[in-house]
């Protein structure tokens, strides 16, 4: 008669608890991806606030209106690609807002993000602690585009 070969219980049972161990300390990291998700869109977001505010300031200095605060009716450019309707500056930068910078950057208008959702002028996901923040220029300072929140791996960029 053949003896039949296969595994004992105990090796079946090892086996078991070794994929236990391997799920409990493997499972923590795949399920904080929606958190690291959202800080690289909120990442990639204060990555095109700074280009087109950079190009527009480029396009405003190109004309000359790169000295003017926003109060003054010539401190606008109606003529950049994709965007209808005059973009308002402050010091050759758009303006915080609807008139300024989310009509340059493209889909920061729509419902895809939340709008002032940690203070004003403040831009990212309702509910979670990673937001951009966009601070119009001054006659002293350019504008700025920070990064803030408690989220990990949030606080690691800050871009002027």
């Amino acid at each position: 008669m053949k003896k039949q070969g296969g595994f004992t219980l105990i090796e079946l049972v090892v086996v078991i608890v070794i994929l236990g161990i391997l799920a409990v300390t493997a499972a923590p990291k795949f399920l904080n991806l929606q958190d690291d998700a959202k800080v690289s869109a909120v990442k990639g977001l204060a990555g095109a606030m700074k280009g087109a505010a950079g190009i527009t300031y480029g396009k405003a200095a190109v004309r000359g209106v790169d000295a003017l605060p926003s109060t003054d009716s010539a401190a606008e450019l109606t003529d950049i690609d994709g965007v209808s309707g005059a973009v308002k500056l402050a010091y050759g930068y758009p303006v915080a807002g609807s008139d300024g910078i989310e009509k340059v950057v493209d889909g920061l208008d729509t419902d895809d993000w939340a709008k002032d959702v940690s203070g004003a002028n403040t831009y990212g996901y309702a509910g979670f602690d990673c937001v951009v923040k966009y601070t119009e220029a001054t006659a002293d300072d350019i504008a700025k585009i920070e990064v803030l929140g408690s989220v990990d791996g949030c606080e690691s960029m800050n871009a002027n």
